[in-house]
């Protein structure tokens, strides 16, 4: 964001050595603050093939501030003192993802502080020229997760229809596809999320480029995320229609071959052939007119605008600290309740399947049989305290882990305080699972309630203890998993007595 200091000649960076010193030290000492934030955005950066195109935003807002100094010359920056509201909005945003356990928040917090230092230490008409490399740096941020299991139906209904029209008979469950050659997964590397994720970065990217006029932006950005989703669906189709008229193994070839960034690239190439046409920003088109942001703000002296920012940052991270010292006692072990009616059962699990809680203070599993046949897995993961780490809900937490054998298949019945889960195993082996979430006193399923009870219990000192129950049963022939769940859950009495008795809460 202080990259103008690099491109700047010494005769016109009179104005501005101090404040982009300034800069350099408050962005340094936010960095240097929240570290740890920075360097796990890095490492998703570098290590999720969804987020690898973030590795070049960086360098593109470079570009962008660099474009922009002709007109940034013509500017006078201004310390302001209201943009140290936006940079403790930015803090707050960081406190609650801390306190919630939500990367998405601490992340975007980091960047909207430095977006913040900016506006404080340059002043607002400075940070209105710079407003779209500003805006871009959001784009840092790693997110966009949450919306792999709708494409994953999505991707799974386009395949469905165009098999249809080319006459493979094809039957889908969920995310699996069997044709008469093979089963196949629309897993969540399928999806087709890194290509929309990134089609976005890239599309907001080529609409300030290349178009004055916010109707085309508009239009462009929603055309090419539209065309990447219709893409991801023709290419998932390709796949299985190449398994259908020769191998599997050739089709997992041909898959490898174009589901990367090769074929992301192709898809770029088209989306700018059908809008180049309608490109209305000329090469030598200004970014901004100067003479609309000159004048004089209220300013205040930037030698303790700087200190004060830092310190407004650093309010978060302490705050943190006095949270994170609040604990409480679970019990040494952890035993698997007497449920009437039901016996622990030896009986193996026709594909093994135990859930995944990470770094769990405490965890015990057991299988239940009754005397109608039916067969049901009980879970339990118990945490004192949540933090980075070790949450209750997060990636890879639950009812499937990152390294299993076992996919998640589709949303399953449910009681309203449980989340139901269908997930299968090869075979196919499939089990409806369903998961009670108990933390601040309620039992819910919902991920977001949770991260919402951990928050207030991180901010208003309450008990910190958590608990995961998850109820599971295979369908079997002539044993259903929701008939099998629905008695043991009948029989097992309240979810709540259970998850306060192994949290030792009573």
């Amino acid at each position: 964001m202080s990259a103008a200091a690099a491109v700047m000649p010494s005769r016109d960076f009179t104005g501005w050595r101090a404040h982009l010193i300034a800069l350099s030290v408050v962005a340094g000492g936010i960095l240097l603050l929240f570290a740890h934030d920075a360097f796990d955005m890095v490492r998703i950066w570098w290590t999720a093939s969804t987020f690898q195109h973030c590795l070049f935003v960086p360098f593109l807002i470079g570009w962008l501030v660099q474009q922009r100094v002709p007109g940034l010359r013509q500017l006078s920056p201004q310390a302001w003192t209201p943009g140290l509201l936006w940079l403790g909005l930015g803090g707050f945003a960081w406190l609650l993802g801390d306190a919630a356990g939500v990367a998405l928040f601490r992340h975007g917090g980091l960047v909207v502080m430095l977006q913040g230092a900016v506006l404080a230490i340059l002043g607002p008409r400075v940070s209105r020229a710079l407003m779209f490399p500003l805006f871009y740096a959001l784009f840092m941020v790693p997110f966009g997760e949450e919306i792999v299991p709708s494409l994953q139906f999505v991707t799974a209904h386009i395949s469905m229809i165009l098999l249809g029209i080319v006459g493979v008979p094809a039957h889908m469950d969920g995310v699996f596809i069997t044709t008469p050659t093979g089963y196949f997964e629309v897993a969540e590397a399928c999806s087709g999320a890194k290509f929309l994720i990134a089609m976005a970065a890239y599309g907001a990217l080529v609409g300030n480029v290349c178009f004055r006029r916010w109707s085309r932006r508009i239009l462009f950005v929603g055309g090419a995320l539209i065309l990447s989703v219709l893409a991801n669906g023709v290419r998932a189709f390709a796949t299985i229609l190449v398994a259908h008229l020769t191998t599997v193994d050739a089709a997992v070839g041909f898959d490898h071959v174009v589901f990367g960034w090769v074929f992301f690239g192709i898809m770029m190439t088209i989306v700018m052939l059908v809008a180049w046409p309608f490109f209305d920003r000329k090469p030598g088109d200004p970014w901004f007119d100067p003479a609309n942001l000159q004048g004089s703000d209220s300013s205040n002296a930037v030698t303790w605008i700087a200190p004060m920012a830092i310190a407004v940052a650093a309010l978060a991270p302490a705050l943190s600290s006095v949270m994170a010292s609040r604990t409480a006692a679970v019990p040494a072990s952890l035993s698997l309740p007497n449920v009437p009616g039901w016996s622990r059962s030896p009986a193996p699990q026709s594909y093994p399947w135990t859930p995944n809680f990470s770094s769990a203070d405490s965890f015990a599993m057991g299988r239940y049989a009754d005397a109608q046949g039916h067969a049901v897995d009980l879970a339990i993961a118990v945490y004192a305290r949540q933090q980075e780490g070790r949450e209750l809900v997060g990636f890879g937490q639950g009812a499937v882990g990152p390294d299993s054998k076992w996919a998640w298949t589709e949303p399953a019945a449910a009681r309203d305080d449980g989340l139901g889960q269908r997930i299968t195993a090869p075979g196919p082996v499939v089990r409806d699972v369903i998961t009670f979430y108990s933390v601040g006193g309620i039992v819910t399923g919902s991920a977001g309630k949770v991260k919402l009870e951990t928050l207030k219990a991180r901010l208003f000192g309450k008990d910190p203890r958590a608990v995961a129950i998850l109820v599971s049963a295979e369908d079997r022939e002539g044993h259903s998993a929701q008939a099998a769940m629905t008695a043991f859950l009948r029989s097992l009495g309240p979810v709540k007595e259970l998850a306060d008795v192994s949290a030792g809460i009573r």
